[in-house]
């Protein structure tokens, strides 16, 4: 996969992915489609944010309505009409969330269907071939997430596990396979090994060996504290190539990110800006308020400043009428302003690094989101 950086600032990077459809500036942050949809959202409405790549989920769409279905209809891109960049997560992190359904064992991981309860087989081949069917521009690799806490010897059997899956994944990756033909598809591995700084660096080691595209950092944001997650960075991205891009995956509040940025990643992932929509919940530069609260009954300013004028039109006193009388409007408007936030945010992060003052904006930004919090 072509990457190119543009443009550092200490560890944080500006660079641009070069994909089957299309170019990807970075930073960048990624909506999240769960069903092949991002939720309350039209396609042409992702376009209009700005939104140069989005994910689909493996697991979900093998379940529902199946990745052969997909590829008959031309695959993800004409089966969503999203035409740009997708990237596809390997279903490992589902099967995590699945613990009390699931046997994991070496040849993948055995479970129980969370629509009709039938048992399912989920291998690292069958990732492969399923995200190949689907087409995404980038597949992630099967891997375990070990769950937090967990000791170090759970944790590096864990490790020894996903690498293993890993070099599974490669073989049928480089093997003659019909799914694969003439259909370029780039390929993360993901870096595991809980909180333990050994294990970070051994995984990131051998991942590299295997010499993937590029390589995300996994088992994060998994419950453990804040401190933790970056440390899990930290102890990883030293080890990873300065040429591939780097993906925290499943992450995280707006100063999470610029805190992951300048530690050196490129590329990220959350539900949060459209799950805490749903709650009525609207990221602001002055932090996050919670709609629904009465000291918005009667506002007549926009949710934030920054708001797209698509959203800024509304008054708070408007959008908190919606949500209150179960309006779809109050989701899709909080949605669309939410994931404006985050693009918005990655968008400042490239143009701050490419002037050289990305430090001075981290902490500005942090400074404001976390001082000027005027909700309980």
């Amino acid at each position: 996969m072509p990457f190119t950086l543009q443009a550092t600032d200490g560890s944080a990077r500006a660079g641009t992915l070069t994909l089957p459809h299309g170019e990807v500036k970075t930073p960048v942050f990624m909506p999240v489609g769960t069903q092949g949809s991002v939720k309350t959202l039209h396609p042409a409405e992702l376009e209009e944010l700005g939104a140069q790549i989005i994910l689909g989920n493996t697991y979900h769409l093998w379940l529902r309505p199946g990745h052969e279905l997909i590829q008959k209809m031309g695959g993800l891109h004409d089966f969503t009409t999203w035409q740009k960049p997708m990237l596809t997560d390997s279903g490992g992190f589902q099967v995590w969330s699945l613990a009390k359904t699931r046997k994991i064992t070496e040849e993948g991981v055995r479970f129980q269907s969370h629509l009709d309860g039938s048992t399912m087989m989920l291998t690292p081949e069958l990732s492969m071939e399923i995200q190949a069917a689907l087409g995404s521009d980038i597949a992630m690799l099967f891997d375990e997430c070990p769950p937090y806490p967990c000791d170090e010897k759970y944790a590096e059997k864990s490790l020894a596990l996903t690498t293993r899956w890993a070099k599974r994944c490669k073989d049928w990756i480089t093997a003659e396979n019909p799914q694969t033909a003439g259909k370029p598809q780039h390929h993360f591995g993901i870096v595991q090994g809980s909180i333990y700084a050994n294990l970070r660096e051994r995984s990131a080691r051998e991942l590299v060996e295997l010499d993937f595209d590029g390589y995300a950092i996994g088992g994060v944001s998994v419950g453990e504290p804040e401190e933790e997650m970056f440390r899990a960075i930290d102890n990883a991205v030293p080890f990873l190539p300065a040429d591939k891009p780097r993906y925290a995956m499943g992450l995280g509040t707006p100063p999470q990110i610029l805190e992951m940025i300048g530690r050196g990643i490129d590329m990220f992932d959350c539900v949060m800006p459209t799950r805490i929509a749903r709650h009525g919940v609207a990221f602001t530069l002055d932090g996050p308020i919670r709609i629904k609260n009465l000291i918005h009954a009667s506002d007549p300013r926009p949710l934030c400043e920054s708001s797209h004028p698509h959203v800024a039109r509304f008054s708070r006193s408007y959008i908190r009428h919606l949500f209150r009388a179960g309006e779809i409007l109050a989701l899709r408007l909080l949605s669309f302003h939410n994931l404006h936030f985050y693009l918005s945010l990655t968008r400042q992060a490239r143009l701050a690094i490419e002037a050289g003052t990305f430090p001075a904006f981290k902490e500005q930004f942090i400074k404001r989101y976390n001082s000027n919090h005027t909700e309980p």
